[in-house]
């Protein structure tokens, strides 16, 4: 295979962006700090999407959709919040030729606009919960953009809910941070995450409680690749989301925020790719199989094209590349770069003795199969290969994770992997220690894993890390 990539251990954030480039997955925006994302890298999207908002939809949550500009009054009636986003805001002063009367906000987040119409839409305790959801584009003027991990514009969705109870928000918001978030990074990702609460500290501006899923990317730096917000009845009080209870009370509703977003992209290809390009877990690849012609003639055309559609007809998402007007290892190599998980090759010297070769990206193995087996040796391919990369993922991430007992330790590890550190060691003093160290506490969790209900909780674990 010929190197056109520069090696990870040589340069990590270089061969990152060689990826993208080569891979065709993204391209600059005019915008500094914009993205045009391509059609390969937009057909991944696409497949992340449709799963995501499968499961959104399970959790009994509604699509819908609220506008870009959001008046600069609505973020300022929450003080928090405005100031946790304020250093990011794209702000219109100006339209239609003349000066507005009031600024408009070009959408961070949208919990202050879906507020103001919870207040319209919710009117008795019947109306709740009410469960909404957005895919949309948000800016966030970004001063160190990189592509899909940190840009000025990206696309995400935006769960937005109000409920009766906070026994039932903190609910909501927990199981869409287990059973939506962390689910889908890891059944279809691939990907092993550390779900955790955030510290005071990294909280999420105006929430009481901000769960993470945290991800180790190839140079065991974190990125934190989802985030479920309780939100308290702060939202509420400034918008005036009240409803009348069964007793006939009228009372505050209990909100709650979360969202996912192309970030998704450059932790898989952090957490996956390697020096030949990107490796897709096959549940999500938009190409599971590519049917190669290596050389036409011979009946090999005809072959590659009736295995395309018995494959097809097994519910293999497969492509049928017959180009032999293009050199054989040109497309070979694009293929690699891209991610597709397996290549089945057919030639005229392995068609004559009845097999085609399966090149699986996944592992990089390369074997004659009998054309009558490929079906079967596909699917079973496709299967193990999406566990192959949870299970190297996961040993990559236990392997560089240490257990320590002091904050100075815990600091030192973060430099080549992740810290696991009794939080009682670090504390908010300790954390702003760490972070003029380019250290962060990425989550807190009970000794066990397990998701505390408070900062409070005795014997809670720390993780300490380097991050995106």
């Amino acid at each position: 295979m010929a190197r056109v990539l520069t090696p990870r251990a040589e340069d990590f954030p270089r061969w990152y962006q060689d990826l993208i480039a080569k891979a065709q997955l993204a391209d600059n925006g005019p915008v500094r700090g914009t993205m045009v994302i391509r059609p390969v890298g937009y057909a991944i999207w696409e497949r992340m999407q449709a799963d995501m908002d499968a499961r959104i939809k399970e959790a009994g949550v509604q699509n819908a959709y609220f506008p870009l500009f959001i008046p600069e009054s609505y973020l300022r009636r929450e003080a928090d919040h405005v100031e946790g986003f304020s250093p990011e805001l794209a702000v219109v002063t100006h339209a239609g030729g003349k000066e507005l009367a009031e600024p408009l906000v070009v959408r961070p987040t949208s919990e202050t606009v879906i507020g103001e119409f919870m207040a319209k839409w919710v009117d008795s305790y019947r109306d709740l919960p009410l469960l909404l959801n957005q895919w949309a584009n948000v800016v966030r003027w970004e001063l160190r953009p990189r592509t899909f991990l940190r840009t000025t514009e990206f696309l995400w969705q935006e769960g937005h809910t109000a409920h009766a109870t906070e026994a039932d928000a903190r609910e909501h918001a927990r199981d869409v941070h287990k059973n939506v978030y962390q689910a889908f990074m890891e059944e279809l990702l691939a990907v092993p995450v550390v779900p955790g609460r955030k510290t005071k500290g990294e909280r999420f501006a105006g929430a009481t409680n901000t769960m993470t899923v945290e991800a180790m990317m190839g140079d065991t730096k974190a990125l934190q690749m989802g985030t479920s917000h309780e939100l308290g009845q702060n939202f509420a009080k400034a918008f005036d989301i009240t409803y009348s209870s069964a007793a006939g009370s009228v009372e505050h509703a209990w909100t709650t925020s979360w969202g996912t977003s192309t970030r998704m992209m450059g932790g898989l290809i952090m957490v996956h790719g390697d020096d030949n390009g990107l490796r897709l877990p096959p549940r999500l690849a938009p190409i599971q199989v590519q049917v190669m012609v290596v050389k036409a003639g011979e009946g090999v055309t005809e072959a590659a094209a009736k295995l395309r559609d018995e494959l097809k007809a097994a519910g293999v998402r497969v492509k049928l590349d017959d180009r032999a007007d293009v050199p054989f290892g040109r497309r070979a190599v694009d293929a690699e770069l891209q991610g597709v998980p397996i290549r089945v090759e057919v030639g005229p010297r392995d068609l004559a003795a009845g097999n085609v070769t399966v090149a699986r990206r996944i592992d990089g193995s390369k074997s004659p199969i009998p054309i009558g087996d490929i079906v079967g040796a596909v699917t079973s391919a496709l299967k193990a290969d999406q566990q192959r990369l949870f299970d190297d993922a996961l040993a990559f991430r236990e392997e560089r994770t240490v257990d320590v007992k002091t904050l100075g330790d815990a600091i030192e590890a973060a430099q080549t992997g992740w810290a696991r550190v009794p939080w009682s060691a670090v504390g908010d003093a300790g954390e702003k220690e760490a972070n003029g160290k380019a250290v962060t506490v990425r989550c807190l969790t009970r000794a066990d894993g397990g998701m505390p209900d408070s900062d409070e909780e005795p014997n809670l674990i720390a993780y300490l890390a380097r991050s995106y």
